[in-house]
């Protein structure tokens, strides 16, 4: 199990709230983007592209927060 130290505990919490906020923001701007219906499919999947990386990121700082502890 990785230790974190409380340095450590304060940078990945603050890059999960700003992942998290990002992720939201996506997720808003691909929406208005769908309905829009004169948007490009390609930035609108590159938007995706982006969002599921930072999806990824924020299971794996959450994991880090987080871990699984099996009793």
């Amino acid at each position: 199990m990785l230790s974190l130290t409380k340095e450590q505990e304060a940078s990945f919490g603050l890059e999960l709230a700003t992942k998290r906020q990002e992720h939201a923001d996506l997720d808003a701007a691909i929406n208005t983007l769908t309905q829009s219906h004169i948007a490009d499919r390609m930035l609108i999947q590159r938007l995706k592209k982006r969002k599921l990386a930072l999806k990824d990121r924020i299971v794996q700082l959450e994991n880090y927060l987080l871990p699984d502890i099996i009793a």
